[in-house]
């Protein structure tokens, strides 16, 4: 198998159950093996899409202020946002944290189940179960009503609902159900990879011995080849323009991201007056009611994380233009790389504090929050960075680590 983070090919061995194969150059899990590899991500899908549909049934949470009860479900969340004409963030909300997840769940059970689909139609589902797995933010949400509880609880008792912890079980078994998935054995049960004519040689790059790894199922390919014939996803040596994408969506994300942080992202209505509040003005009050810990989770959420996220991508795209480099220079850049993937979709969380707080406090001219225009520039913030983390090729950073090749043959 082709390492897709550091190109270099590597022999996976025999696993055991429970036991992983890493690639020996950057660490990359390649494989994992899973004891019954179709029932547990199968029951786990299962299991998920059950409480999820009990979250949806039952009031989710409730606030009590000065003797007047609110109460709300998740699907009111998107109805009071769009009521505000806030549609963009209320899509968001549906596709991030309810249609996305449903999707990926059916998905898992569908082809572990090997069901009787055609071939076509399973070679779609499974490019769009890996391709979505990066946009489910369940957890983040979670993080973010969790937060939002903290912020409440200077105005008034908050309670939970009926349907809080089959959320949070949801939660829990999403995530465990994508544990479950290993990406190399989903694709060889849908369909055998391409035979290989050309000789290998273990611990070479795929660069240098003229193939590619198909960047979807994994499959090896000539280097001249562009479609999979297994996947049918386009693919090259390299991204094809992957700095210029990434320096065009970077150069976005920064342009969006200072009127973000100057613009208000909520407008707080109390007795009549109206109180818009930024980012950082959040930070600041959390901080002065004592909330030290809930103010720190948010500036380095939506403060500290999108500057950090934004300046190492630019750091890794020039990076990727330096010659000589030795194996440690690629290794921290690599480990920046996997920082800048983990930690950037947790920036959401914000935003879902927002979606939280503009549904549930709805107590007329006693208090009230909407969202403002900063909560949409945020929330475009974070996926554009994201995006410009996922256009990046990581095997830049190792390119010119060993030895110089071939311009040509790289096809970036």
């Amino acid at each position: 198998m082709l390492c897709p983070q550091c190109d270099m090919l590597v022999a996976l061995p025999p696993l055991a159950f429970g036991l992983k194969a890493v690639c020996p150059r950057c660490k990359t899990t390649l494989s994992t093996c899973w004891a019954e590899p179709r029932k547990q991500p199968v029951g786990y899908a299962i299991s998920a899409l059950f409480m999820l549909l009990l979250a949806n049934i039952f009031p989710f949470i409730n606030m009590r202020v000065a003797g007047i009860v609110s109460e709300i479900k998740l699907l009111q969340i998107p109805q009071v946002m769009v009521a505000e004409n806030y549609t963009s963030l209320a899509t968001l909300f549906l596709v991030l944290v309810q249609l996305v997840p449903t999707f990926c769940m059916l998905a898992i059970i569908l082809l572990c189940t090997r069901a009787p689909l055609p071939l076509k139609l399973k070679v779609w589902m499974a490019k769009i179960l890996f391709q979505f797995k990066t946009w489910c933010m369940v957890e983040i949400f979670l993080a973010g009503v969790l937060v939002s509880f903290v912020k409440l609880m200077a105005y008034g008792d908050i309670g939970i609902g009926t349907s809080f912890i089959p959320y949070c079980l949801f939660c829990l078994l999403q995530v465990r159900a994508f544990q479950c998935i290993d990406r190399r054995w989903l694709w060889q049960d849908i369909a055998p990879a391409p035979q290989l004519a050309l000789p290998l040689q273990v611990g070479r790059t795929g660069l240098r011995q003229g193939v590619r790894s198909c960047s979807c199922c994994t499959a090896i390919l000539p280097a001249d080849q562009t479609r999979c014939p297994r996947c049918d996803s386009v693919g090259y040596v390299r991204r094809r323009h992957s700095l210029q994408w990434t320096w065009s969506l970077l150069v976005t994300a920064i342009m969006l991201y200072i009127p973000s942080m100057l613009m208000p992202i909520m407008i707080t209505e109390a007795l009549g007056n109206k109180m818009p509040s930024t980012v950082m003005a959040g930070v600041i009050l959390l901080w002065g009611e004592g909330s030290y810990p809930v103010a720190m989770v948010i500036f380095i959420a939506s403060v500290m994380v999108p500057s950090l996220k934004m300046l190492a991508i630019g750091w890794l795209c020039l990076d990727a233009n330096v010659k000589g480099k030795s194996r440690a220079d690629s290794e921290r850049m690599h480990l920046i790389y996997e920082v800048v993937e983990f930690v950037g979709r947790w920036s959401m969380i914000d935003v879902f504090v927002i979606a939280v707080l503009s549904a549930l406090v709805r107590m007329g001219q006693l208090m009230s929050i909407y969202p403002d225009i900063g909560a949409l520039l945020f929330a475009m913030v974070v996926i554009f960075s994201m995006f410009a983390a996922m256009t990046f090729d990581p095997r830049l950073t190792w390119d010119r680590a060993s030895e110089i090749v071939n311009k040509e043959s790289q096809g970036d």
